[in-house]
């Protein structure tokens, strides 16, 4: 195969990737109830979805198939009042993940041990009676901001990464059709907008988790109900419908086709550069 037939069939797989991912079927699984327990299953049914069983190794990794975040093991340092790195979960902790928004950064809460209120309670003292735990006794949120992104990346590197599903756990969704979680491909084309299922009340679990058949989201839009945490905003319901979030799921980040084949491509000087001195050589 010479060098132009090998870059235009990197090229055309290229194309047939990107438009074979706007075109994949999704499975999605969701639930919300005033406990823990109303959610359970559908959170159990999604880990089955992207694979990996149920013993976590280290970072978060489920037997190479799926990552998980439940913010439980962040240190004191990094959580409330402090606030999170948004690379904290691909260079402390490397599991693939990095986290942007348009507001003033990101915040775990804190933990009775630390003697720091829970639940966000040093935002608001309110919120603790608001937001309940899936997995005690951490949480987290972006600040400044109700909407945030997650990036993949192949954990521990910035070479960008794939995923075949994200699904995250979230808290007080009163409000039906407005929080939401938002995929896109590698092209930066949406794959779709998914709205998280309500309860009304306080300390109601929400779950939301979307996936496919091949890895196939590179970037993860989150939007959270219709107000951003500040002191003095207190939840209502309707028009101040405050959101955070528990444990994120998502499938093992690996490397996007695009860049596998810039690097097969990368190859070709080399082998045609080997292949000509072999010719040239005495027999």
């Amino acid at each position: 195969m010479n060098t132009f037939r090998f870059n235009r069939w990197v090229a055309l797989s290229a194309i047939l990737f990107l438009t074979s991912s706007l075109t994949q079927a999704q499975l999605v699984r969701s639930a919300t109830g005033v406990d823990a327990a109303s959610i359970t299953a559908a959170r159990d049914q999604f880990r089955v979805d992207l694979g990996g069983g149920t013993v976590p190794g280290a970072n978060g990794s489920f037997g190479g198939m799926r990552r998980e975040i439940n913010w439980d093991g962040v240190p004191a340092g990094f959580s409330a009042p402090n606030n999170l790195p948004a690379n904290f979960f691909n260079v402390n902790s490397p599991r693939g993940a990095v986290f942007s928004t348009p507001g003033s950064g990101f915040q775990v809460s804190g933990s009775a041990a630390d003697g720091v209120p829970i639940e966000f309670g040093n935002i608001d003292a309110s919120y603790p009676g608001t937001f309940g735990t899936f997995s005690p006794q951490r949480l987290f949120t972006p600040l400044g901001s109700n909407i945030m992104d997650v990036i993949f990346f192949v954990p521990g590197t910035n070479t960008p990464a794939l995923t075949t599903g994200f699904g995250a756990v979230f808290t007080d969704v009163d409000v039906a059709n407005t929080t939401s979680i938002q995929l896109f491909n590698s092209a930066n084309v949406s794959l779709g907008t998914f709205f998280v299922p309500a309860t009304l009340g306080s300390e109601t679990f929400s779950f939301l988790g979307i996936s496919f058949a091949t890895p196939t989201i590179a970037r993860v839009r989150i939007t959270l109900g219709n107000a951003v945490l500040a002191a003095g905003v207190t939840d209502n319901g309707t028009t101040r419908d405050l959101v955070v979030m528990d444990d994120f799921i998502y499938g093992e980040p690996v490397p996007e086709p695009a860049t596998v084949m810039f690097l097969l491509a990368g190859t070709i000087p080399l082998v045609a550069a080997l292949r000509r001195r072999r010719l040239k050589s005495p027999r």
